[in-house]
């Protein structure tokens, strides 16, 4: 029995002990981009306040393996990290470290790759954990490495939101115009394109991210199956630079600032399903993300 095959198991297994199915899951959103340094961890972090300012429960996954950008952007040093929870026998509260607003985050380290060498044991500890995680949290944002590998098209596929931050600058475009292609060939075989939504960062205003989408979406729109959408645009701000420095969100730093105020009108359409397309059933949650990586090595 393979371990994808014993995950589904337990799964099954805890729905009979429970006497119900594992209907309730957290929402997941990941935040990707096809290059480094285009805004994409200031992203995850404001969304994920805006989003908590919202009424809702919010974890952020670090999935940018060995960089720490959550942790760093925030000025707080995590005590464990997921590799805590798999391997050293710490539980998920234990692993998810206070963030402001109220929000959760969780180190990454390396645990997720680490997922394709576990024992049958270490499958069904870490599988009965993850329940508790999808019922700690309403949103588990995904903050991923930029570029394209094999584990970020499995971020994919278990999200129910996937934001793909871009900017203007000609290797943004070019770069995110290849995780695009790289959705396209990973899921064309799935029966509906795959639902992109863009996120224009370091914007001018409004019109100028409509053009960025523009621009990706001409040739995402006649060459690829994906159905890329315009989910808001956040327009350019030096205070995102001092906020940086200080190592506090724009959101709390300058609330009323022009990159705040887009963050939190993307926040309020994410929350209210105006913009992005609600689902009529989340994807899985976190489970499910956990087994695709187990189906990898199938």
């Amino acid at each position: 029995m393979d371990q994808a095959t014993n995950l589904r198991n337990i799964i099954r297994q805890h729905e009979l002990q429970t006497n119900q199915p594992a209907t309730k899951s957290a929402k997941i959103i990941t935040v990707t981009s096809g290059k480094g340094g285009v805004g994409k961890s200031n992203i995850s972090i404001n969304l994920a306040i805006s989003l908590s300012k919202l009424g809702n429960r919010v974890i952020v996954l670090d999935a940018d393996f060995g960089l720490a950008n959550v942790e760093v952007m925030l000025g707080i040093r995590p005590q464990y990290s997921l590799a805590d929870l798999m391997f050293r026998g710490k539980s998920i509260k234990e692993v998810i470290t206070s963030g402001p607003e109220g929000i959760g985050f969780i180190s990454g380290g390396s645990g997720i790759e680490e997922l394709i060498d576990l024992d049958a044991y270490q499958i069904k500890n870490i599988s009965e954990r993850l329940y508790e995680l999808d019922e700690l949290a309403d949103y588990i944002i995904i903050d991923t490495g930029a570029g394209i590998s094999d584990g970020l098209m499995q971020f994919i596929g278990a999200s129910d939101r996937v934001l793909l931050v871009a900017t203007p600058e000609p290797t943004s475009i070019t770069d995110a115009y290849a995780v695009l292609k790289s959705v396209s060939r990973t899921f064309e075989d799935s029966e509906e394109p795959m639902r992109i939504d863009l996120v224009a960062n370091r914007v001018f205003d409004e019109h100028d991210g409509r053009v960025l989408h523009s621009k990706l979406n001409v040739v995402a729109a006649k060459f690829l199956r994906v159905d890329l959408q315009l989910a808001g645009s956040v327009v350019q701000d030096m205070n995102i630079t001092k906020s940086v420095m200080a190592q506090k969100p724009i959101t709390l730093a300058y609330p009323n600032s022009p990159a705040a105020s887009s963050i939190k009108q993307l926040a309020s359409k994410i929350h209210d399903g105006s913009s992005i397309q609600q689902e009529e059933e989340p994807r899985g949650g976190i489970r499910k993300l956990f087994s695709g990586f187990l189906n990898r090595k199938r």
